[in-house]
């Protein structure tokens, strides 16, 4: 699969003749949405777990320095906490932009923490695109986190800012708050010594 994925997005109809729908975002979209929606509510799908196994070329890295940043990987029994968001099918074309780097819709049934479930979609990074960089072990993770940056900074604000988003909506995910630990870890080894 190509690294760039808009035409392919482009060409997935499911929702375009809907006035609005949900977007079910697990990742960045959690704590930077960055475009109109018409409500969001905290939600979580079923079967599948976050991982940091997608490559970022175009936000969080380079292509000669890809940074780290999360996808879904199915897991049967699993829970993906995160946040939900009602837009209408004009928002998809800037979303299509944003998540060009191997990402690709996925429709998926939301369960909101309030109750009540919905239809969906969500942007998903599967094993076979281009920009997929797999399981490492985690303490490589971090380190590949801590020295990437690209055009939307350093890629450790995207973990750090993931991290906290999933407290303030009272939810654990141990991959992420393990490589949370890691990385601040590694950052407090990298900070220049203070003078006493």
């Amino acid at each position: 699969m190509s690294l760039n994925t808009t035409h392919l997005n482009q060409s997935l109809t499911h929702f375009d003749h809907h006035s609005s729908f949900w977007l079910f975002g697990y990742g960045s979209l959690i704590w930077k949405a960055g475009f109109p929606y018409l409500e969001c509510r905290p939600a979580h799908i079923r079967g599948w777990i976050r991982r940091f196994w997608q490559g970022s070329h175009d936000h969080r890295g380079t292509p000669e320095s890809p940074g780290r940043v999360a996808t879904l990987i199915p897991e049967a029994q699993a829970i993906c906490h995160g946040m939900a968001y009602r837009i209408t099918p004009e928002t998809l074309a800037p979303l299509d932009v944003r998540e060009k780097n191997g990402y690709l819709r996925e429709v998926t049934t939301l369960h909101f923490d309030d109750g009540g479930s919905a239809e969906g979609l969500t942007y998903i990074a599967t094993r076979d695109n281009a920009a997929f960089l797999g399981p490492a072990p985690l303490e490589n993770i971090a380190r590949q986190i801590a020295l990437a940056r690209g055009p939307s900074g350093p890629n450790p604000d995207y973990l750090l800012n993931l991290a906290d988003a999933l407290r303030r909506l009272g939810h654990r995910d141990e991959h992420v708050f393990a490589l949370e630990r890691m990385l601040t870890s590694l950052l407090k080894e990298q900070a220049p010594p203070t003078d006493p």
